[in-house]
């Protein structure tokens, strides 16, 4: 048994990497599936297409590495996180389509626990803020609307779960309701500082508690996987969600350390240690990874539009035809225009956290044209990390610790364009750090799964073996970072008064 299964079940497509003894990726396979748009700011997934892509990415990279499945010593998996899911105890079958950690068809019940003060417990507890965002008023909408939902979930019929919740159930036939310290983290119905499902949020959103998932930590015995799915039962030994998985693979064990993924969102995790961190600046107090039942806490930022805006490029405006395109139109770019784009297609997270303002254009002139588009684009990621950066740099100087954060390791698809973390690296004005493995999501749920197996290192040995790719240095002059950061500010600010 030498190889580990990563399964990063993500926003766009499920991905299965295996891993080889040295933690070295052996193969990877890939598939995308349907997103569902029912209204504007309404996103949805078939959860069919989770599952038949999750198990089919499976099988098809055992067979492409080679391997029989007595060579898998365990899996690991890394999921889109929030994502929420409702399903019949019995059957498995879902009482409604998964709803997507970016849809904000719950503004409005979360503007009405802002304004009753409800919200403020929600915080002190969870961590998390009172927005459409997190799973806890997406699962109260499914039991408010699917037909007998709420009548079957009090008789105990029907079970909650973020999205490795429900793969576990799959991948088990049933016989694990289970999640991870983590995920549960981001339900908005989890008490981070005592460990367990908060009774008082579940009845404020009317939640049987029945329906929850037990809560492990992140490398533990969550099941093994029916036989006849791989070939033989293989234990699923390690879980996190994709950001708290990066945070592993970038090896940020240490307080002060800091990873900012870019994938179809962007968000960046400050290690705080033991210390859960209470945000003035909107951020989130959240679980980085719990081992050995202790928990490690978090800031985190999220940005809800980062990758999705170059997907926007070529999906929604046709002005592309592969990703990759965006930094060769970057590059030709008229430099004396300043065209700046709020990507707000789904509201605005960290630090506005403004769930119905929209995206917006600035600066246009005659001559702006794609290259201009596709410039603007890049630096709105970079742009909004900057904005989650200072409001972390100001809570983390609040709690008593010195000093700025100097670096930022970056991973996700988009980290693999120069162009765009050079930039990064100019806006921030600090050096961005591009691992020689990218897969780092995949790895972080593969090195928990593989040292809770006892093929790979422990902590320390994980983090010496973690090795640079790149490192981004800023070039950019202060003024002129002034002067493009303060047109961004000026945007933002003309998007939310909209």
């Amino acid at each position: 048994m030498t190889h580990i299964l990563a399964i990063d079940q993500g926003t766009t497509s499920s991905r299965a990497i295996l891993f080889d003894s040295d933690m070295r990726v052996a193969a990877t396979a890939q598939e995308e599936f349907p997103q569902h748009f029912p209204r504007s700011g309404w996103v949805e997934h078939d959860p069919g297409d989770l599952w038949s892509t999750t198990a089919g990415t499976c099988r098809a990279v055992i067979e492409k590495a080679g391997l029989r499945p007595d060579d898998i010593a365990a899996i690991g998996i890394t999921n889109q996180r929030e994502t929420t899911l409702v399903w019949d105890a019995k059957t498995g079958k879902p009482v409604h389509n998964a709803i997507v950690w970016q849809d904000r068809r719950t503004a409005d019940f979360c503007r009405q626990l802002r304004d009753s003060g409800d919200d403020k417990i929600i915080t002190e507890r969870t961590g998390l803020l009172a927005d459409p965002y997190f799973s806890g008023t997406k699962l109260k909408w499914i039991l408010d609307n699917a037909e007998g939902a709420r009548e079957k979930a009090r008789r105990g019929e029907l079970l909650f779960g973020t999205v490795d919740c429900y793969l576990i159930w799959k991948l088990t036939g049933g016989a694990r309701h289970v999640t991870d310290a983590t995920n549960a983290a981001r339900t908005m119905l989890y008490d981070i500082h005592k460990g367990r499902w908060s009774t008082t949020i579940c009845k404020m959103f009317d939640v049987p508690v029945e329906m929850l998932p037990e809560v492990q930590d992140c490398a533990a015995d969550f099941g093994t996987t029916r036989p006849d799915l791989f070939g033989r039962e293989i234990p699923i030994l390690g879980v996190a969600g994709d950001q708290q998985a990066a945070t592993i693979g970038q090896a940020c064990f240490q307080p002060g350390m800091m990873k900012s993924t870019y994938g179809t969102g962007c968000f960046a995790l400050l290690n705080t240690g033991d210390t859960a961190v209470t945000s003035t600046n909107r951020l989130l107090t959240t679980i980085a990874y719990q081992l050995d039942g202790k928990p490690t806490y978090a800031l985190e930022g999220s940005i809800f539009v980062a990758g999705a805006v170059v997907q926007w490029l070529r999906d929604g405006l046709k002005m592309i035809r592969e990703a990759s395109e965006t930094q060769g139109l970057a590059e030709q770019a008229d430099p004396h225009q300043n065209v700046v784009l709020v990507p707000a297609f789904v509201g605005l997270g960290a630090p506005y956290w403004n769930a119905e303002c929209r995206g917006a254009i600035y600066g246009l002139t005659r001559n702006s044209g794609p290259a201009e588009l596709a410039r603007a684009a890049l630096e709105s990621v970079g742009y909004q990390t900057r904005d989650l950066l200072e409001a972390m740099q100001a809570d983390w100087t609040a709690q008593g610790q010195a000093g700025e954060i100097a670096t930022l390791r970056v991973d996700g698809g988009m980290s693999a364009s120069d162009w765009a973390m050079q930039f990064l690296s100019d806006v921030i004005g600090a050096s961005v750090d591009r691992p020689d493995v990218l897969e780092t999501t995949a790895l972080g749920a593969a090195w928990l799964a593989g040292q809770r197996a006892g093929i790979y290192p422990d902590m320390e040995g994980f983090a010496r073996g973690w090795a640079l790719d790149r490192r981004f240095e800023a070039q950019m002059d202060a003024e002129t970072r002034g002067q493009k950061y303060g047109a961004w500010k000026r945007a933002v600010n003309a998007t939310l008064q909209f």
